[in-house]
């Protein structure tokens, strides 16, 4: 029995006829093969793809560089709009338009500020410039001083100046130019706000509205009460700093005016700001320029003087003052807060660290809203030992403890105050 050979691959089978040198090969069965002189046909489609991706890329950068200052306007307006959103909901309650009511509330709040400054913006200026004027004198003190105590040559302030001016006269002139263009550009910032602001506040309930349009009925209620909690945290917690802000600047005022330090209230306006927006330190640093000046401008009993009171003062306010007014506002870990300001302020400027100590209020009342607590086991890492002698104080009465269930109760009652202001405007 005769078996047929395999037949090699790429090789007709026997018996199969070979084409005739004429007869025409079908091209649609023929395989592709590419040829290596040409290039590939997706390559040219590729290439411009890429050219594209590429010039979207850097317009995005160019344009998102750009709009960071628009960015920063708009997230200000809606923390002042937050802010001012209690004034207009009442004025609405007793029958004013939601617009006339914004732009009452906006204005309003223009015209106190415009009498802060118009009472003291006089006085103000007057001390500021005396201040200004009066730094060759106290250079001349402390040259002195220096001369007689370690017999070295300070060199006079005349001489400074012109050394100064020749080496940036012309970065000078350059600076003088771009502070212009910088108070132009602050003026239309300023602008922006407000209209933004405006607009905001006008908008309202239309504005929550429509982006709880594109959401779940489910969603659009966690929506709207996040909104509220963090409408609660930024309108207590902006007051509560103003408040206290304004206190300590009275205060420090009257008591630079019964010692006679010069430049009070420029000194005490200093004192009052910093030490309640800047977190941790800002009560020192504060603190540092009225004892500074006190010490060069009338002596070191003064100077004493004004650093008791500093630090009698933040007592005071830590233990009176501080509870009362800020009785709705959480309590923050003194090492976030400033760890908070230090990156807004990196990313942002000085805005992002203004606005640091308000966004992180409210995240920590949405965190101890929304986020699940638990019971904290029985460890001695948990709390400083007791000293010997004292009476021991149970883990609940703690100062850790303490702050937390405040903070609980704090975020418990912001939901509630939320949910009360979302019926009180059902009813409306």
């Amino acid at each position: 029995m005769t078996t047929d050979a395999p037949q090699p691959e790429g090789v007709p089978p026997t018996g199969t006829p070979a084409p005739a040198p004429d007869e025409e090969i079908d091209d649609s069965v023929r395989p592709v093969q590419h040829d290596s002189r040409n290039p590939p046909r997706w390559l040219p489609r590729a290439l411009a793809m890429a050219v594209v991706a590429i010039f979207v890329a850097t317009f995005l950068s160019y344009a998102f560089g750009q709009l960071g200052g628009l960015a920063v306007n708009v997230l200000l307006s809606f923390f002042v709009a937050l802010a001012l959103e209690p004034i207009v909901v009442w004025l609405v309650r007793h029958g004013w338009r939601r617009g006339a009511a914004a732009g009452a509330a906006l204005g309003g709040s223009l015209v106190v500020v415009a009498g802060v400054l118009a009472l003291f913006g006089n006085l103000f200026v007057q001390q500021l410039i005396q201040l200004v004027s009066s730094l060759p004198a106290l250079y001349t003190s402390v040259q002195t001083d220096i001369e007689a105590r370690w017999d070295v040559t300070v060199p006079d302030s005349d001489d400074l100046i012109a050394q100064a001016l020749d080496q940036w006269g012309q970065d000078v002139a350059t600076g003088a130019i771009s502070v212009g263009v910088s108070i132009v550009g602050v003026l239309f910032a300023i602008t922006t706000i407000l209209l933004i602001t405006y607009y905001l506040m006008a908008a309202g309930p239309k504005f929550r509205a429509a982006i709880c349009a594109w959401l779940r009925p489910d969603r659009q209620q966690e929506v709207l009460t996040l909104w509220e909690i963090t409408q609660v945290k930024v309108s207590d917690f902006i007051s509560s700093r103003v408040v206290l802000a304004a206190l300590s600047s009275v205060f420090t005022f009257v008591f630079l005016l019964i010692v006679q330090t010069p430049y009070a209230l420029p000194l005490a306006v200093f004192t009052g700001v910093v030490s309640q927006f800047v977190p941790t330190i800002g009560t020192y640093i504060g603190g540092a320029l009225p004892v500074a000046v006190a010490l060069a401008a009338q002596g070191l009993p003064q100077a004493i003087a004004v650093l008791v009171f500093i630090v009698a003062y933040q007592q005071v306010e830590n233990l009176i003052f501080s509870p009362k007014v800020s009785a709705r506002a959480l309590e923050m870990n003194p090492a976030v807060s400033f760890v908070g300001v230090l990156g807004f302020g990196a990313v942002f400027g000085a805005l992002g660290a203004f606005l640091a100590l308000p966004i992180l209020a409210t995240v920590q009342a949405l965190g101890n809203t929304y986020l699940q607590r638990h019971e904290l086991v029985e460890s001695r890492l948990l709390h400083d030992p007791d000293a010997p002698g004292a009476r021991t104080t149970g883990r609940g009465e703690g100062s850790w403890s303490s702050r937390r269930r405040r903070n609980l109760e704090a975020g418990e009652r912001a939901a509630r105050e939320a949910e009360a202001r979302r019926r009180d405007g059902a009813e409306d």
